[in-house]
């Protein structure tokens, strides 16, 4: 396995700056943001693929820290009811489906977004309940109309481009859960699978590690993220964990974003490490830094020192004692 982080932490520097800094924690790999709402501050696409001098500076930078790519990140909603915001997103995730395939970067992380109710709506509708009955209808609609067409067209240029998708399991877009990604693999394709970041599975009440079993043995583990959640025993009842107040209100909120080793204890994060290997996971282990309690530059470095530790990098040898 290797380390990396989601460079849009390091948006006000400039991009060889942020390079520097990443490469002096002793990191081996960068995922880059490329639009949608994480935004393309250090790169963006469109311009990269129309001009092959800035392409080739662009990645002579990367090469010369020593870093690989482990993704372009564009996470957005291309299926917003609103037809400007989906497809500026839409336009993102295609933009960054080519710049991958042209660098040789074999993963492309997004959102599956949410569409609204019909046709004619004007924001999102995420449906969490399976009654009253209107709830199902809607589920459906949404499923069969945009959700499945739309992923298994992008399914399809991903596979001509030789890349995957990695869908971030995240409250508030159609794919949110383990089953809800393996519905849309099987209806796409397995370009389809997920950037699986443990933070969102804890505060819907899921085990990362069964997370990691149920998609890893369908070999739908495409990226993953580190980052923590701590949940309020006390909040949380008030509350429950759709939780929707500001992230700002942290000592009111039923469960906030942490930096890895600030929600669960090591064992736990050594646990999620060891699941990926047993699944055949061998690839990045991303640190995203959403912590509200802590600066940029102090999460980043607790996350890489917790990660360090428990990061399993070396090839299985033989069961010598077998």
């Amino acid at each position: 396995m290797k380390l990396g982080v989601f460079s849009v932490l390091f948006a006000q520097k400039t991009f060889e700056e942020s390079l520097d800094y990443i490469a002096s924690k002793g990191l081996d790999a960068i995922e880059i943001g490329t639009g949608g709402y994480p935004g393309n501050a250090h790169c963006d696409p469109a311009e990269l693929l129309a001009d092959e001098s800035k392409l080739k500076a662009f990645k002579d930078a990367i090469d010369a820290r020593g870093l690989t790519i482990s993704a372009f990140s564009c996470h957005g909603n291309p299926l917003h009811p609103q037809k400007a915001i989906a497809s500026e997103h839409d336009a993102a995730i295609r933009n960054s489906i080519k710049l991958a395939s042209k660098l040789g970067v074999t993963v492309v992380n997004t959102f599956s977004g949410c569409p609204g109710d019909h046709e004619d709506a004007k924001y999102p509708n995420w449906p969490v309940a399976p009654w009253p009955n209107d709830y199902q209808d809607i589920l459906k609609w949404q499923w069969e109309e945009k959700v499945i067409p739309y992923w298994s067209e992008i399914a399809k240029l991903a596979t001509e481009h030789n890349v995957k998708i990695g869908l971030e399991l995240h409250g508030g877009f159609s794919v949110h859960t383990p089953a809800t990604l393996l519905r849309l693999r099987e209806a796409a394709g397995d370009a389809i699978g997920a950037n699986l970041d443990p933070s969102h599975m804890w505060w819907q009440g899921i085990d990362p590690v069964q997370a990691v079993h149920i998609l890893g043995r369908a070999g739908a583990i495409h990226h993953f993220h580190a980052k923590d959640t701590s949940i309020d025993p006390i909040n949380v009842n008030s509350h429950g964990v759709t939780d929707m107040q500001s992230y700002t209100l942290m000592l009111d909120r039923a469960w906030q974003f942490r930096t890895v080793g600030y929600g669960h204890d090591m064992k736990t994060w050594a646990d999620i490490i060891s699941a990926l290997r047993l699944v055949g996971y061998d690839y990045v282990v991303s640190i995203e830094h959403e912590d509200g309690l802590m600066s940029v530059d102090e999460g980043f470095t607790k996350a890489v020192e917790n990660l360090q530790q428990i990061l399993i990098r070396e090839p299985v040898g033989d069961m010598w004692w077998v």
